[in-house]
């Protein structure tokens, strides 16, 4: 579901973007718009990085080698890496270096009421691809508030256009405020001090994206509610407690678990066998993203040693 969630909400994203980049350019070889241009490299930035996106989804599914054991999964954490990365240098960065060139060297606008129409439509367009990455997310979201997901997350695509779009739909109302303001009062510094601002909040989007995509790419473990359930299901049947356990997602839908477990005392090899099997049963029963398991027999030393002082 994540995956497939992910992948429409992206293809609205690139269809949308790519619309509003076409528009925008238009726009700014009309007006002469700092904002517009902004927003035109923003845009452009931003369907490239779909496509990234969906590259890393592709690629993710190679089937595991001898050289890479584990598969291909974190393909998306890396790619989603590299989208933060172009945000940052190909939005926040040259609209920074735009607005401030303009501030600098002011130039007045022209035909600025197609720069204003051009924007109403590409807050629409925008506000479209928006609501699909709402309603896509909130199909794994869970209970968890809207910043806890895009923090909790071990699926990068729904949180990168979470964040692409909403940095978009700010960036356009800032650009529309910009040219307008320089349209009413006539002085072209509003517009500048527009495209400033667009900067500032790519800027801030991309660095959140960029901690949150490398913290992923280094590796996460599950998270406190699913860490929880898989210790409570290991620790059942015949298997007295968990001794230690370490898990990571070296994919958005494969969790590696690996445990050493406390069997009861005296248990044949078949019965360890058997309780062992069924630990991993029950664990992937309630955690589906728990594929690889690999879980190490022991006794509990501390109860035999209780034991023995009795």
């Amino acid at each position: 579901m994540a995956a497939s969630g992910g992948t429409k909400a992206i293809l609205a994203a690139l269809f949308a973007n790519a619309g509003i980049a076409t528009a925008k350019f238009v726009g700014f070889l009309i007006t002469g718009s700092s904002s517009m241009l902004a927003e035109s490299v923003h845009s452009v930035a931003d369907t490239s990085n779909q496509g990234l996106l969906l590259l890393g989804q592709k690629t993710s599914k190679r089937k595991a080698t001898k050289e890479h054991p584990f598969g291909f999964g974190r393909d998306r954490y890396f790619y989603s890496f590299i989208v933060a990365l172009m945000l940052f240098t190909l939005g926040a960065a040259f609209a920074l270096y735009e607005g401030i060139h303009k501030l600098q060297h002011p130039e007045d606008l022209k035909s600025p009421i197609v720069a204003v129409v051009i924007l109403v439509v590409a807050i629409g367009l925008e506000s479209y691809s928006f609501y699909t990455a709402i309603v896509e997310s909130k199909k794994i979201k869970g209970d968890a508030t809207w910043w806890g997901f895009i923090r909790q997350s071990r699926t990068p695509e729904l949180p990168v256009v979470l964040l692409e779009d909403a940095g978009a739909l700010f960036g356009l109302v800032l650009a529309l405020l910009g040219v307008g303001l320089a349209t009413i009062t006539g002085d072209p510094v509003f517009d500048a001090l527009g495209t400033i601002c667009i900067g500032l909040l790519l800027g801030v989007i991309a660095i959140i994206l960029i901690i949150e995509m490398k913290s992923l790419l280094i590796g996460e473990g599950a998270t406190d509610k699913e860490l929880s359930t898989i210790e409570d299901e290991l620790a059942a049947g015949k298997v007295e407690r968990v001794i230690h356990i370490r898990t990571q997602y070296i994919g958005p839908d494969e969790l590696l678990v690996a445990a050493k477990l406390a069997l009861r005392p005296g248990l044949e090899t078949a019965e360890v066998a058997q309780a062992i099997d069924d630990a991993e049963h029950r664990v992937r029963a309630k955690v589906p993203a728990a594929r690889l398991i690999y879980l190490e027999p022991d006794l509990d030393r501390n109860l035999a040693e209780r034991v023995e002082r009795r």
